[in-house]
């Protein structure tokens, strides 16, 4: 079970829950504060003391000043209005992601909502309900306003959920659930509950430790193919990567050096250097796996942020405003996640295209036993170059970008979601592009027909002939593809 106080959340914790469906709780030690911010809230509501967010309007309607008779209505009309998303529904992973980031962030204590309203969101994930959230909706500042909207109307009993693949209306099938909603939002739970980067960052940490899973299995590639092009095991010589002073750089030479161990493929050839498709490897996956650490610590600490606004600080008898809702750690983070993914397919792009040049990499031409009637695996390169430019087109950053919006008092944002969404496309084409090199030098291996392969590239070669096998002559490599694409994403390899 996981447990959430606002505090220790990780990716991790996430991947279980989002995708593993294990089962989430409030820690006790977050009650006393749930319950204290709660009450705070509820004090200054009797106090008829004018406070943003508890009884006022929102965004350029802060001025208007709201009744204690309609308060109730006001945060009902909140999550109705901002119910505005459009587009295709977010996957039920991503949605559940999104669910227990913004639990955990209500769970710290600073957002005011009763411990009730953040049971329920824990409900929705205990008892695997799946809320229709559409992907287009959040500027990533005020947070994740329309998707949380979505989400939110479940604890109404309204909006709709995915089940069975169909859309239905939630108010028609709860019951079934055993799931009862709120009787009423008070003052401050409707914008505790969407105003925050909850989605992005919930979406993002899915993201994460796929790429770092990703990482992993480009190593296996790149080895697998340098024992393919048999090349030169010096420039993973530990000394070098020592000298460099990244230790992350010195990480992807010994993990080279332990795929190929024991092989009769590397260094079989003589040849004073190897093109930089290979011989960069430590420099170039070094820094991708320094960036991946760098973004992993940026999504822990907003996992575990108030991105909230107002914060309601009990202790100090202060409802504070500020801008915890921007996304821009998210918006950068995610930015430089598909920058950094594009390398590898560039750098993975160049090895294939060695495999498949003769001239470069001394193999038959395109993979084939009889280039000429046969095109061999000629159009693999196609494919891989139409991903390798798609994603370099969508590592244009989306953060320097910003357009003002309601009535210009939300005059920057982050576009925090936008670059979840690019980098979720990113991903997803370089686990293809991975694919087709993991495809043609399991063909280089075999057409050289001669010597023993590495340890961990052994392990991955058999893995997968065990869906794929040799081609003695041409025919449909789209399946190919696609079975060690599904080899990756069920993280056989």
């Amino acid at each position: 079970m996981v447990k959430i106080d606002g505090e220790n959340l990780t990716p991790y914790d996430v991947e279980k829950v989002a995708l593993k469906k294990e089962a989430v709780a409030i820690a006790e030690n977050s009650l006393s504060n749930i319950e204290r911010a709660s009450k705070f809230v509820e004090e200054i509501v009797k106090s008829d003391k004018i406070v943003y967010g508890i009884n006022t309007g929102f965004g350029k309607l802060a001025e208007e000043i709201i009744s204690k008779e309609r308060l109730k209505e006001l945060q009902k009309n909140l999550i109705l209005s901002h119910s505005a998303g459009t587009g295709a529904p977010l996957s039920e992973k991503e949605v559940r992601a999104s669910v227990l980031a913004r639990a955990n962030s209500l769970a710290k204590g600073y957002s005011g909502v009763r411990a009730e309203v953040i049971d329920k969101l824990i409900e929705i994930l205990n008892k695997n309900i799946y809320p229709y959230v559409p992907s287009y909706g959040s500027l990533g500042a005020s947070g994740d306003l329309a998707p949380l909207a979505h989400i939110a109307l479940l604890l109404l009993g309204k909006g709709k959920i995915i089940r069975k693949d169909s859309l239905m209306d939630f108010s028609q099938e709860m019951s079934e659930f055993g799931f009862t909603p709120l009787a009423e939002l008070r003052a401050k739970e409707g914008i505790a509950l969407i105003n925050g980067t909850s989605v992005e960052t919930g979406i993002a940490s899915i993201l994460l430790t796929e790429a770092k899973h990703l990482f992993d299995v480009s190593i296996k590639s790149s080895a697998l193919s340098i024992e393919a092009l048999q090349g030169k095991s010096e420039a993973f010589d530990i000394k070098i990567s020592k000298v460099r002073n990244f230790p992350e750089s010195e990480l992807v030479s010994k993990k080279i050096l332990l795929e190929t161990e024991e092989s009769e493929f590397v260094d079989s050839v003589p040849r004073v250097q190897d093109a930089y498709s290979i011989r960069c490897i430590p420099a170039v996956y070094g820094a991708v796996l320094r960036s991946l650490v760098f973004i992993e610590e940026n999504i822990i600490r907003e996992l575990n942020a108030v991105t909230d606004n107002p914060i309601i600080f009990e202790g100090t008898k202060e409802v504070l405003s500020g801008g915890n809702f921007h996304g821009e750690i998210i918006a950068f983070s995610m930015d430089l996640f598909s920058m950094v993914l594009s390398e590898i397919g560039n750098i993975t792009e160049r090895r294939i295209n060695r495999l498949l040049n003769h001239d470069l990499g001394g193999l038959p031409p395109f993979l084939s036993k009889e280039p000429g009637v046969n095109s061999g695996f000629m159009i693999l390169q196609y494919t891989a170059a139409a991903l390798v430019s798609e994603n370099k087109i969508l590592s244009h950053p989306a953060s320097v970008d910003s357009i003002p919006v309601s009535a210009d008092q939300e005059d920057h944002v982050s576009m925090g979601m936008t670059a979840v969404l690019k980098a979720k496309k990113v991903l997803d084409n370089l686990k293809r592009i991975i694919s087709i090199e993991l495809l043609l030098s399991a063909q280089a291996v075999d057409l050289i027909e001669k010597g023993k392969l590495g340890k961990g590239t052994q392990e991955t070669f058999e893995k997968i002939r065990n869906v794929v096998a040799f081609a003695e002559k041409d025919r449909e490599f789209s399946y190919d593809i696609d079975k060690i694409y599904d080899l990756i994403q069920n993280r056989v390899l």
